[in-house]
Order: structure tokens, then sequence, then C-alpha cells
């Protein structure tokens, strides 16, 4: 006798085609057995119990506040404990509902789609990349002389000097395993200053250049500056990674002209202030909503969905507490229903919690990104592109083993 620990529909499907259930009986039974706890963050005290007692008339439940029940507390989360089943059918009933519930039936029938998404296909600017099969690697190049993590490929102060080698480099780190290539101009680590926008171009274009003649992987610019992205997309680029998550309304005008990708990641104030004291009053609310609606701003100006990743922003405005909830709680993220990345390489959290220096983070970084994999990460941004890899062979293969 076992307690199965299944968190994978694929692997209840197996399981069901070992005991040889009829594939009528699977189709009914699927939505029932795995559980969904849905949280809301806030809902009107008369919406809350209506809602607990429609989940009570289906076999599940909702836990309010104490304060709620009574009505002196006007307001309250709700922890919503049901299968998939139940909610399909909770939906149906709160369409009927007032008080606001026929709207949050839209929200609830959103989120769970969202949540059972797969089977995401990129498009970036004439590449489809298919993240059904596997995780995918951002290896990243500081066109930089300050990158935190100290490998900031500009050393000479005569640039031009320096291509050939950054050619090389990413050469290797494509040679290596990288499925996609950020380059970034102007540092962001914590407390670092604005260069002036000229200063960056000179940095990322010409490299830019030479690589769209050279290698056959989509190119990203790390870059907030509208001008910047619409110089590296004239020249091939074919991703923005954009770690103000679309403040500026200028960087929207630019993708809607193109057909490149765009990744919107959460930062908490700019990176010259970031790190100083972070807070919130709810950390993955704040962020889910945060992106949620960069998403339908995008989505508004034209730009495809198809064309948009989340990141939210390790490293970027959080705590060290803040990053490892991040970590553990990635999955949540996917009621964005878009590709996930997420970017642990080297940071300081790593180093706080082992007391070292950003070159010596790489195991600190596989433990996280493997963990990020496990909890529905997409997409890995890292500085050490060959470990990654071997690390997601290994990790894929143990996801993919069949579950008897």
């Amino acid at each position: 006798m076992r307690i199965l620990d299944i968190k994978d529909t694929s692997d209840l499907k197996n399981l069901f085609k070992k005991l040889k259930v009829d594939p009528y009986g699977i189709k009914i039974m699927l939505p029932k057995a795995i559980p969904y706890l849905i949280y809301i963050d806030k809902l009107p005290h008369i919406s809350a119990n209506i809602l607990k007692q429609e989940m009570l008339s289906l076999g599940a439940d909702t836990a309010i506040s104490k304060g709620a029940l009574t009505g002196k507390d006007k307001t309250t989360g709700c922890l919503l404990i049901g299968n998939l089943s139940q909610y399909q059918r909770l939906t149906e009933k709160l369409k009927k509902q007032p008080f606001g519930l026929d709207k949050l039936a839209e929200d609830l029938s959103l989120i769970l789609a969202n949540y059972q998404k797969d089977n995401f296909i990129l498009k970036l600017n004439g590449y489809s990349l298919n993240l059904n099969k596997k995780t995918l690697i951002m290896g990243i190049v500081n066109l930089t002389p300050d990158s935190f993590s100290g490998d900031g490929l500009y050393k000479n102060p005569k640039l031009k000097d320096e291509i050939p080698k950054i050619i090389e480099y990413v050469e290797k780190m494509v040679k290596d395993g990288a499925d996609i290539v950020d380059l970034g101009g102007q540092s962001s680590r914590p407390g670092s200053r604005p260069i002036p926008v000229e200063e960056e171009l000179q940095r990322t274009i010409p490299v830019i250049k030479k690589l769209t003649k050279r290698i056959k992987i989509p190119l990203s610019i790390d870059t907030y500056r509208a001008e910047v992205a619409q110089q590296a997309l004239d020249n091939g680029v074919s991703l923005v990674n954009d770690i103000t998550g679309l403040r500026n309304p200028k960087m929207l005008k630019v993708l809607k002209k193109y057909k490149a990708g765009i990744v919107i990641m959460h930062m908490k104030g700019m990176p010259s202030t970031m790190q100083i004291n972070p807070q919130y009053r709810s950390l993955i609310d704040e962020i889910i909503l945060f992106l949620s609606r960069a998403i339908n701003k995008a989505k508004e100006q034209g730009i495809e969905e198809e064309r948009i990743i989340v990141d939210p922003g390790i490293g970027f405005g959080k705590t060290l507490e803040h990053n490892l909830l991040l970590l553990k709680a990635l999955r949540e993220f996917k009621v964005l229903g878009r590709p996930i990345l997420v970017g642990p390489s080297r940071k300081s959290f790593i180093g706080k919690l082992l007391n070292l220096e950003p070159q010596q983070r790489l195991y600190g970084t596989l433990a996280s990104v493997c963990l990020s994999v496990i909890n529905g990460a997409n997409i890995l941004r890292v500085h050490d592109v060959k470990e990654t890899k071997q690390a997601l062979i290994i990790l894929e293969n143990i996801l993919k083993t069949n579950y008897t």
C-alpha cells in the first residue's frame, strides 16, 4: 500500500492506463483526482459567505475569516479547497450570483485554464521555440565592465578591440547548449546608476551586428530603453528583456512595430534603489498583479500573446526571504498563462546563504535552477550554460520517466 505523490496529470493518466481504466472513465475521473488550492486575496464578506456555501454544496470548502462569517470583517481573504471538477461546476453556479461573483467566475475559469497550459510555442521574430519538450537556457552576456558577477566582458577602453573575444565567448556558449543569448550593455546590479544611452548603444550594437551573422539562435537585448531596443531589433535581435516590465510607454510603441518577443520582468524601484528595504504587503499577489497588468497592456497594443514571457524578478527589489519564497512558489505564476523565465544565477541570496563570492556560486545556482524547473520554470537565464545543460539532462530524464 502506498500514498502516491502525484502532481502531474500525465503521470496520473499513465497510472490510469496501467490500471486498464476505460478511456471514458479516465475523462471523468481526471478532473476529480488532483486538488487545487485557490487563494483570493480580498473579497467582500457577503460574497465570501455565498462562495463558501456554494463550495460546500459541491462537497468542497472555502476557508474565510471568522469575522467574515459574523459580518464583523467587511472583507476577507479566501482559500478555496476543491478539485477541477468541483471548480467547473462552481463557475456555472457563480455566473447566476450577484455581488460580483459572476465576474469572479470568469476569473476562476481563466486562471484554471492558464494554470494547466503546457503547450507553449514562442514566436520571436522569425524563430519558433517549442517549450513543450524542454526547458530553454538563456545565456547571459554582460557587455559591461561592472557586472555584479564579475563576468563583464568589456575590459579594454577601446570597445571594438574586445569584439573578437566576445564573439568567441558567445559561440562557445551556443556550443555548450544555449537556446537564447541575452546581451546587456548596462549593469543592473543593486546600486548601479544609469549610463548614457549612447554608451549603451556603443557597447551592444556593434556586437549584435557581428553575432547575427555568426550564430543561428535568437539574440535578446537586455534593456529598458526604447532607443536601444529599436536599434537592436533593427539589427536582428529577436527578444527584448525589459527589467522594468514595460513601464516605459515608448517601449510598447517600439515592440508594436516588430514581431520580436518580450520578457516582462517585475522590479521594485530601479537598480539604484531597489534593494533599499524592499517591502510588500503580499509578495506573490503584488507581483502577479503587476505582471498581469503589463501583459494586458501589451496585448492592448497588439502584441500577440505568443510573444510574451514573464519573469518574477529574482534579486530585483527583493530580500533574501523574498527570493526564497519566489523560488518555492514559482508555480503560482502559471496563472498568468505565459512561459516563466527565472534568473537566480549567481545572485546575492546564494552568496548570503553560502558566504561565497559571485563566481563561486555555481552549485547554489544549479540547485536553484533545478528547483525552478520542478516548480514550473520554462526558461533559465544563467551564466554557466554548460553546467546548467548537464543538470537539466539529468533532471528532465527523471521528470519524464513514466509513473508506475
